[in-house]
């Protein structure tokens, strides 16, 4: 008889000095995981130790926080958490409790990147119809505006539109992996067809990147994420160029800043025609090292990784990774347990 082999389990494992960063930064972060559907929690306990929540959503894709608002894009919803503690209040030693207060179902449009606008409007990558799109009380999704590329709103993600970057509260540029007019047609471009788009004009503004995910502004730079190179950097829009700042061991998806640090999502590549024959196969090769699945916190000011959380086991990919300043040990609830019936939260009188 063959042998049954063990259930895989997650492993966690930290640099030694990340929980004494995130004390003195005075942040804590959460992540998601498509593979398995967990969005986690990384905060710190009482004593100072790493403390890990998680819950699970179908599909946790993109993340976004907003004050008190944390919003996650998943299989066919999007939902708006808000958190229920005031500051000072704290719950079984969590000083952040996220209800999911609303969910908006979109059906499977394989949503990923989320922002909110100046009005308060979530604004999300449509990738399944290549375009940006906003929540709807009465329909799956209103869209707002599409790359010059795209002739016509279809369900066949031809360019495989992914990442957004809010700049003073509007949609300011998007990255998809080719510009592809046709279904599925960004698969034979994915080496170095991607695109990095400015919205409001329509113009590329730079091309010839690999997979580039999570463009983000912050500090007068784009910033983003060459995932098929394993490149961490910004655009020099002066030079029409990509500056890496540094290689990251890993297929780089999810990006988030806190002052001078980047948080970096880091996933193992999938053995299949998606991330086959990419540049980042022969750097791991050159680096003798092997893929790691993690989130990676950079220093801006020299390119160093300067501290580090590893997964292992269960979970090979991640998705989007967002900062939570001023959380110590945030927590959510969810809808496996029975604990959602039992807290409510009343809003002030207003007969």
């Amino acid at each position: 008889m063959e042998s049954q082999q063990p259930a895989p389990t997650l492993e966690i494992s930290a640099s030694r000095q990340l929980t004494a960063w995130m004390a003195e930064t005075g942040i804590s972060f959460a992540f998601t995981t498509y593979q398995i559907g967990k969005l986690f929690f990384v905060g710190l306990k009482p004593d100072g130790g790493l403390s890990l929540f998680e819950r699970s959503f179908n599909r946790s894709m993109g993340l976004c926080a907003q004050g008190d608002s944390l919003y996650l894009g998943s299989l066919y919803q999007i939902w708006r958490f808000e958190n229920l503690l005031e500051p000072g209040q704290t719950q079984d030693g969590y000083d952040r409790l996220y209800l999911p207060q609303v969910g908006y179902t979109t059906g499977d449009v394989d949503a990923h990147d989320l922002g909110v606008d100046r009005d308060g409007r979530l604004i999300f990558v449509n990738t399944l119809f290549s375009c940006l799109a906003t929540l709807s009380e009465s329909h799956s999704f209103v869209p707002v505006w599409k790359p010059p590329f795209i002739s016509k709103l279809a369900a066949e993600d031809r360019c495989h539109l992914n990442g957004l970057a809010m700049r003073d509260g509007l949609p300011a540029f998007v990255t998809a992996i080719s510009r592809s007019d046709a279904a599925d047609g960004w698969r034979d471009r994915r080496r170095d067809g991607g695109v990095v788009v400015e919205v409001g004009s329509g113009e590329t503004v730079l091309s010839g990147l690999s997979m580039p995910h999570s463009p983000r502004w912050h500090d007068g730079r784009l910033w983003l994420l060459n995932s098929g190179t394993g490149e961490f950097g910004y655009v020099d829009a002066a030079a029409g160029r990509f500056e890496p700042v540094c290689f990251c061991p890993g297929y780089l998806r999810g990006l988030s800043f806190h002052g001078a640090y980047a948080l970096v999502g880091l996933s193992k590549p999938r053995h299949n025609k998606t991330f086959a024959g990419l540049a980042l196969d022969g750097r791991l090769q050159g680096r003798d090292v092997e893929p790691r699945c993690g989130v990676q916190v950079i220093d801006l000011r020299s390119g160093d990784l300067v501290h580090w959380l590893r997964l292992d086991g269960l979970v090979e990919e991640l998705y989007d990774v967002v900062a939570l300043p001023g959380a110590r040990r945030p927590m959510a609830l969810g809808f496996k347990t029975d604990e959602i019936r039992r807290v409510l939260n009343v809003g002030p009188f207003s007969g």
